[in-house]
């Protein structure tokens, strides 16, 4: 008997749990918090709002294109750094990543105009593309498709897990700390949650490793099931070359859909605290508060929608269907702007379906796309996204200054969402129900 088929015995369905849970253990938390610290600053600037935009005379406008200028610098640079992380390897990069942006989200704290406000978030954006499809790039090495759902929606848990706790991180700091060290709430924000994100980047270089082969802290034995695993799926997807990543019609598909589902994601993380502001809540660390909830909700939503597709193996109503809610739950924030109560109902049901489409997205290129493709189609789709992410918070900024409600916006973004869960099932279910 072979090598490889005694593996294929002793390796019982039991024994490749245990084993692939271990790696969960090993890899998905540490990630986790990699993507905390990255999603944290990269939407702390919607807190640091509710005092910076007065105390530098910023008008919606000027804060909404600040937001989203974030995506422009993100839009350039992400395929060129995926490029690059192919060559270098997902773990240099990875940690490349995190001490850049981790030392421009800090020099945010310097901002004094507009043109400085412009740039230094247009610098975060490049500083921080490629890190999303480096890391879901780097799970595709470690887990097959049917343990992949798993580790990506704990990872993008990282999502309302940053809401969840820099919410009232951020409204304590600007509540709290205002005036320390001669520093107004604001800047302590970009600088206290900037520093973290530089020292997790340093240690990626130490706790990650490049490959499978190169773990220390597996056996051969268990290299090979994996090794094994992974080139058996890798068979059965259709794409693979670079060319294949980045010019494919399932791709570019791909790329679209997670456009609208962007343009819900970013209107959320940029203006939650501002919305809840406007039902008469003024305090920061009150709205930082509440804020938590509606994350708090899509953080339980994720995994049990994330779990529930992976058992049944079915990919696009459990993308579909959550797109749809979250669009209910816009529809009804706007209607009920003003009523504190029914408001934050539906801005957590809202926060509950988009933020649950995220990593239920992330499920879908690595069904079809393999090896060099896998890293150039993810980083096409997230570029394509975060064209969304800059159109979305300068949308609800400038319609806000031109009607003093940010209703009409938050409409567009729903009608956005639904044409998303529309498109889901121009995807053949052959293809992504893995």
């Amino acid at each position: 008997m072979s090598q490889e088929a005694s593996v294929g015995v002793s390796y019982t369905t039991t024994s490749r749990h245990t084993l692939y849970s271990r790696i969960m253990l090993r890899l998905v938390p540490f990630l986790l918090l990699c993507y905390v610290c990255s999603y944290l600053d990269r939407i702390n600037v919607g807190f640091a709002k509710l005092h910076m935009s007065s105390d530098l005379n910023f008008s919606e406008t000027v804060y909404g294109l600040g937001a989203g200028i974030f995506f422009i610098g993100y839009f350039l640079f992400e395929i060129p750094s995926n490029a690059i992380m192919v060559r270098v390897g997902a773990r240099i990069w990875i940690g490349r990543i995190m001490v850049t942006w981790g030392i421009v989200s800090a020099a945010m704290m310097f901002v004094s105009s507009p043109g400085m406000f412009y740039l230094l978030r247009f610098l975060l954006g490049v500083a921080e593309a490629g890190f999303i499809p480096a890391v879901l790039y780097y799970l595709t090495l470690w887990f097959p498709s049917e343990w992949r759902g798993k580790a990506t929606a704990l990872f993008m848990a990282g999502i309302p897990l940053s809401g969840l706790l820099g919410g009232p991180l951020s409204g304590w700091i600007m509540s709290d700390l205002h005036g320390m060290w001669g520093l107004t709430g604001w800047q302590l924000v970009f600088l206290l949650e900037g520093i973290p994100t530089i020292v997790i980047g340093l240690v990626c270089f130490f706790y990650l490793d490049e490959s499978v082969e190169k773990a220390s802290w597996l056996n051969e034995e268990e290299k090979q099931v994996i090794s094994r695993d992974l080139a058996a799926e890798h068979r059965e997807k259709p794409l693979h070359s670079f060319r294949d990543g980045l010019l494919s019609k399932q791709v570019w598909l791909l790329s679209i859909l997670y456009f609208f589902f962007t343009m819900g994601l970013y209107g959320v993380s940029f203006w939650l605290p501002s919305i809840i502001k406007t039902t008469g809540i003024d305090d920061p660390l009150q709205v930082g508060l509440l804020t938590s909830i509606p994350y708090g909700a899509a953080l339980i939503t994720m995994y049990c929608v994330g779990r529930s597709s992976d058992k049944r193996r079915e990919r696009r109503w459990h993308l579909a269907l959550p797109a749809i809610a979250g669009a209910v739950g816009l529809i009804f924030s706007a209607v009920f702007a003003h009523d504190a109560l029914f408001a934050m109902i539906a801005l957590t049901i809202a926060t509950m379906g988009i933020l649950t489409c995220v990593p239920q997205f992330y499920t879908l290129p690595p069904t079809i796309l393999g090896g060099s493709a896998a890293a150039m189609g993810l980083a096409l789709a997230n570029s394509v996204g975060s064209v969304a992410g800059f159109i979305s918070p300068y949308l609800l900024g400038w319609v806000k200054d031109l009607t003093g409600s940010t209703n009409i916006g938050v409409i567009v973004l729903a009608v956005s969402l639904l044409i998303g869960s529309g498109i889901v099932f121009a995807i053949p279910a052959r293809l992504v129900n893995r």
